[in-house]
């Protein structure tokens, strides 16, 4: 089906087909070239961050991370049931048993007050995620972590250009991980980066990329020769990618100015019908800044989301629900999982919607979905749901 307002369209800002056919003039569009080089310089400099590592996705970043790790079976990883399955996969593929934790009501972020009773001496690392670009409670997450000595990894897909208290999100783990995916602020189409602040891991995170060899050293004349150094695979993504992803990394400020202008229209021209129907706009506390990643609703039962959505759609827009809860999936269930483990994951995953977001959505468009979903009547309102409540939680616009 063809939609008049689909849900996510790819951004273009100019400057990528000049640098595409810059890198192809310069005879290098494998992986490592100038191109790449340039975006590691420009995102260590934006982040604030010692090293940056392109990668062919997020998914990629994040096998890296439980590589260096030297994850292993025995091993547990506390990793939110509400996320995408590629958090969890990178360390069960390391032989690692995934523990699910519950998420909060506000930011829909891993719950650090239920996070210490989840830790046990075989606990590796907790694995962090920035949902829609708003910041876990990173003081307490990283308090709990440092008493008991494990690792925290930032799952931080949504979240470039959002902070904490003032500080980039990215910067607070020993590492974390970035999207470039089509449906992220920043993209080139699919493409990541791994984010590495304990200096210790560079050099291991380079032969760890280079397919478990020593290559980037000896392009840099460290050694003479390169080898077989470490596991390892091919994780660089070709230079023809990092060139267009340069553009739209040097365009950030204008494409960030765009998308808070949409996010901030659905905010202010959606929240009187919001209140009036029991359905809740997202929560971005005080003392965080968001990159203005999405703009979801949670309605009031799995009914009513289901109807909102093929309301959306009979007017030619997409609407589309999130992450299910992990824990209940086939495989979360062979790691123990059951339903009532997260409830707040099971309730939650069940009433978001996201709608259309992209930084091209023009305002007709924007227009056309706000009327769409103004227009909409829930059948009767979550029972005990205050939404004055929630807005007191922190603040939606």
């Amino acid at each position: 089906m063809t939609y008049a307002v689909p849900f996510n369209r790819p951004s273009l800002v100019g400057t990528e087909y000049a640098y595409m056919a810059e890198a192809l003039q310069n005879g290098h569009i494998s992986g490592d070239g100038a191109f790449t080089r340039r975006c590691h310089e420009l995102l260590e400099q934006t982040i604030g961050v010692p090293r940056v590592l392109l990668t062919t996705s997020c998914t990629h970043a994040l096998e890296m991370s439980a590589l260096l790790l030297d994850t292993e079976p025995g091993d547990e990883v506390v990793i939110p049931s509400f996320t995408f399955v590629s958090t969890v996969n990178a360390f069960v593929l390391r032989g690692a048993r995934p523990v699910f934790a519950d998420i909060r009501q506000d930011t829909l972020n891993l719950d650090e007050s239920r996070l210490e009773a989840l830790i046990t001496p075989q606990t590796r690392a907790i694995v962090v995620v920035h949902y829609a670009g708003v910041g876990c409670e990173m003081d307490a997450i990283m308090r709990i972590a440092d008493h008991h000595g494990i690792t925290v990894i930032e799952d931080n897909a949504h979240g470039l250009f959002g902070k904490y208290r003032g500080r980039n999100l990215g910067t607070f783990g020993q590492m974390a991980t970035l999207s470039f995916h089509e449906t992220k602020n920043i993209t080139c189409g699919e493409g990541g980066a791994l984010v590495i602040n304990a200096l210790g891991l560079v050099e291991r995170a380079e032969i760890i990329r280079e397919k478990g060899t020593n290559r980037a050293q000896f392009f840099r004349g460290q050694v003479d020769k390169y080898t077989w150094m470490d596991l390892g695979s091919s994780y660089l993504p070709s230079d023809l990618l990092a060139a267009y992803l340069l553009g739209q990394l040097q365009a950030a400020e204008s494409i960030q100015r765009q998308r808070r202008r949409i996010w901030e229209r659905y905010a202010r021209e959606l929240r009187e019908w919001a209140d009036a129907n029991g359905i809740r706009m997202p929560v971005v506390p005080e003392h965080c800044e968001q990159p203005f990643h999405m703009f979801y609703l949670l309605l009031p039962s799995l009914e009513e989301r289901q109807r909102f959505i093929a309301h959306l759609r009979d007017a030619g827009i997409l609407g589309v629900f999130h992450y299910l809860p992990l824990h209940l999936s086939p495989m979360g269930r062979r790691y123990g999982g059951k339903p009532g483990d997260c409830p707040v994951t099971e309730d939650l995953s069940d009433r978001l919607v996201r709608l259309p977001f992209y930084t091209s959505l023009s305002t007709q468009d924007q227009a056309l979905v706000i009327k769409t979903v103004t227009s909409f009547r829930p059948a009767g309102k979550a029972a005990g749901y205050d939404s004055r409540a929630a807005g007191r939680l922190g603040r939606s616009g």
